[in-house]
């Protein structure tokens, strides 16, 4: 039985299958464009920072363009950065906030939606955190006499965070240019830094980089040791979706962000994987290197090929490429949390999703984060354990909003195959082997990510995430229960036969 609902947003008169999940009408929103709907030029589209194709995919998912087009024609995703991408169909299929848009389940919807806001939000504390205490070991190197502080990191991280907050805000029209700039300074500082190891440091030989394996753990085998180890490796890899965050603000996003996805991987998983075997062949003793005064095993690294100058411009080469990933980490946040109170699954969501109405950013979503980041920061002066707990959350939510929003998309290509929109860029036969795939090890990498570095546990070396995990899913259903059900409204799927 179908019954009929209206589209605020086109006066339509729409007719809802029963595979729709969603009767509410859209809320007037004024959009930044500022086009009628009836407007067919593709220059003029083009010159408001999006395309018609842009707008069409807002229009399915419900939404209009609120934020300016800055990123529009300069999408380039950097290294060190999290400005990567997600597949065009999640782009239509979900909201920026990890969503299932057809899903049956509001209170799943909910759930997921808080798990990714806040892992971003947890994940983007590290940033500004590394910035701080990398610029703490060189000032170890430099003055032996010196001796870092909590509180004083902590300062350092406050000094970030509002460099950010102005480059973010003041600054969002130059940033295409600066990470266009940062790209090629990430390709030839990773040259620089490559050649400068290779040609200086003292190397282990081939024999004990690829076939010896060491079991500092304490667990009972090496291939154990290996499983709980990977833990940081996938958390260099992860917040691939970065980019549909702003996808909103990037011209042509349905092809642009999934280009970006499989390039940006490629490059940095090839220029990750060559860096990783050179700092293994460079590395001449674990012990040395893991008891380094400066706490960095690269300094260590560093000292052994170059002088103090070499050693304090390789690191300032590294500084500002880790800086401009936690800039790009911070955009991407700030959208995840100001899409997810657009739809009031947020408490303060009218607050938190207002947009300048000069800027055309997301400017209290910008603060909130860069509050929430120097809040956590304030948490490290009284214990490294508690901020590296909070910081854990970030990986494991990750997986598994990535566990759902892909696992969505799989059921609905499986058994409404008809029902998922046309693309402009897709896996084609792949789509299905990928998607099991992904979903696969998300699954696999959540269950990982719960155990601890190394036995036997104590409070200090005990992985507090699954504490922090069942903690915010029991507030997210508790808040959901008394308000969230309430006054959250999801996205909706409008569907073009």
């Amino acid at each position: 039985m179908k019954s009929s609902r209206s589209n605020a947003v086109t006066g339509e008169s729409l007719e809802k299958t029963p595979n729709e999940t969603s009767s509410r009408a859209i809320p007037h929103q004024t959009p930044y464009d500022g086009i009628d709907d009836a407007e067919t030029n593709d220059r003029k589209y083009s010159d408001h920072g999006f395309s018609r194709n842009d707008r069409n995919d807002m229009h399915r998912m419900g939404k209009v363009q609120e934020l300016k087009g800055t990123h529009c024609r300069w999408t380039i995703s950097l290294g060190l950065r999290v400005c990567s991408t997600a597949a065009p169909a999640i782009l239509k299929l979900f909201d920026r906030y990890g969503l299932t848009i057809s899903s049956a389940y509001a209170r799943n919807q909910y759930c997921t939606g808080w798990m990714s806001a806040l892992s971003w939000q947890a994940g983007q504390a590290s940033g500004p955190f590394l910035v701080g205490t990398i610029i703490q070991a060189l000032l170890t190197v430099n003055d032996t006499s010196y001796e870092p502080k909590g509180w004083q990191g902590t300062l350092f991280v406050f000094a970030v965070v509002l460099l950010i907050f102005a480059l973010n805000v003041w600054g969002a029209n130059a940033m295409p240019y600066i990470n266009n700039i940062l790209f090629f300074v990430h390709i030839f500082g990773f040259l620089a830094m490559i050649i400068t190891l290779w040609v200086r440091s003292p190397h282990n030989t081939a024999g004990l980089v690829f076939t010896q394996f060491s079991n500092e753990g304490g667990w009972n085998s090496i291939g154990l040791s290996l499983m709980v180890g990977q833990i940081s490796a996938i958390y260099g890899l992860i917040c691939s979706d970065g980019a549909a965050h702003i996808s909103e603000e990037i011209q042509n996003a349905g092809l642009t962000v999934a280009r970006t996805m499989v390039w940006s991987y490629v490059l940095n998983g090839t220029l990750g994987l060559v860096l990783l075997i050179t700092f293994l062949f460079c590395i001449t003793s674990v012990d040395d290197a893991l008891n380094d005064p400066s706490e960095y095993p690269f300094l260590y690294v560093f000292r052994n090929a170059v002088s103090q100058p070499g050693l304090n411009a390789l690191s300032v080469l590294l500084l500002i490429l880790v800086f401009a990933g936690t800039v790009s980490f911070n955009i991407s946040t700030s959208r995840q949390t100001w899409a997810f109170a657009r739809d009031r699954g947020l408490p303060f969501s009218a607050w938190i999703a207002h947009v300048h109405p000069r800027l055309h950013l997301p400017v209290n979503a910008i603060a909130l984060s860069c509050i929430i980041t120097s809040v956590l920061a304030l948490i490290n002066i009284g214990s490294n354990v508690a901020f590296n707990a909070i910081i854990s959350l970030n990986l494991v939510s990750l997986m598994l909003t990535y566990f759902t929003s892909i696992g969505c998309v799989l059921v609905r290509r499986v058994r409404h195959p008809a029902l998922l929109p046309p693309s402009r860029w897709s896996l084609g036969h792949w789509g299905i082997p990928i998607n099991v795939g992904g979903m696969a090890y998300a699954l696999f990498a959540f269950f990982w990510c719960f155990w601890p570095n190394a036995t036997p546990v104590d409070a200090a070396s005990f992985n507090w995430a699954v504490v922090l995990f069942l903690t915010v899913a029991i507030v997210s259903l508790g808040y959901y229960e008394i308000k969230g059900k309430k006054v959250f409204k999801g996205p909706v799927v409008l569907v073009q036969e």
